[in-house]
C-alpha cells in the first residue's frame, strides 16, 4: 500500500512539474526580453553553422551586427545589410552592387532586429536542458511554432543564466536543415556614429555601384 502511495505522490509531482514547465520557461524568455529592449543598443558578434546531412550542406561562418531598436547594420558573408527604420539596403562590394527594399513582411524570417526578440510571440515554451559551457550556465528553452504550417520545426534557445543574454539558437527545419547561432561577444549601449544607420546613395554611386530598386 505504501508504494503505492509513493508511486502516486511521484506521477503527481512529476505531472505538477510537467504543468509548471512552460510558465517558468516563459517567465525567463519574459525576463530576457525585457532586458535585451533596455537597451539603448546592442552589438552582436556570432558563429553560424548551418548543417543538412541529406542536401550535403556543412556551412560554417562568421558576422556581426549592431541593433539600435528595429534600426541594424548586419555584416555577413563579405555583405552589409542595413535597415533604416524603412527600407532594407543589401550592399555587395563583390558585385558592386546594391538592392533597395522593403523589409519582409514573413513572419518565419529571422531579420537581425527579429534575431534577440523573435521567441515572444507564436510560440509554445517547453523547459529544457542545462549546460555548462566553460563556467557558464546555460539553460535551453524549446520553443515550438503554434503555427503548424511554418517550415520550422523547433528552436532551441540557450540563455545564460549569468547575464540573461542569449547564447546559442538552434533552430531544425522539417527539411532536416539545422541553423545553429552562437554568440561569441555581446556588447551593450556603445557609443554609436549619427550615420550608422543611414544609406549614402550618392557615395555609392560615385564608386559604381549599380541600384536595384525592389
Amino acid at each position: 500500500m505504501r508504494k503505492i502511495v509513493l508511486v502516486l505522490a511521484l506521477a503527481l509531482t512529476t505531472n505538477l512539474l510537467s504543468a509548471q514547465t512552460p510558465e517558468k520557461a516563459k517567465a525567463l524568455l519574459d525576463e530576457v526580453y525585457n532586458k535585451v529592449k533596455s537597451y539603448d543598443n546592442i552589438f552582436v558578434d556570432f558563429k553560424f553553422d548551418l548543417k543538412n546531412a541529406e542536401a550535403g550542406i556543412n556551412q560554417e561562418t562568421r558576422g556581426d551586427v549592431t541593433l539600435a531598436g528595429d534600426k541594424y547594420v548586419f555584416n555577413y558573408l563579405g555583405s552589409k545589410q542595413l535597415f533604416d527604420g524603412k527600407k532594407v539596403y543589401t550592399i555587395v562590394p563583390e558585385n558592386e552592387e546594391v538592392t533597395i527594399e522593403d523589409q519582409s513582411n514573413d513572419e518565419d524570417a529571422m531579420t537581425p532586429s527579429k534575431m534577440l526578440t523573435f521567441y515572444k510571440e507564436g510560440h509554445n515554451y517547453e523547459w529544457d536542458i542545462l549546460q555548462n559551457v566553460q563556467g557558464r550556465k546555460i539553460q535551453y528553452v524549446k520553443l515550438t511554432p503554434i503555427d503548424s504550417n511554418t517550415e520550422i520545426k523547433s528552436r532551441l534557445l540557450g540563455i545564460d543564466m549569468g547575464t540573461k543574454h542569449i547564447y546559442r539558437l538552434i533552430e531544425t527545419g522539417k527539411n532536416g536543415t539545422k541553423t545553429t547561432i552562437t554568440v561569441n561577444s555581446f556588447k551593450t549601449n556603445q557609443p554609436l556614429s549619427a550615420t550608422l544607420f543611414t544609406f549614402d546613395e550618392a557615395k555609392y554611386k560615385d564608386e559604381g555601384y549599380y541600384i536595384l530598386r525592389n
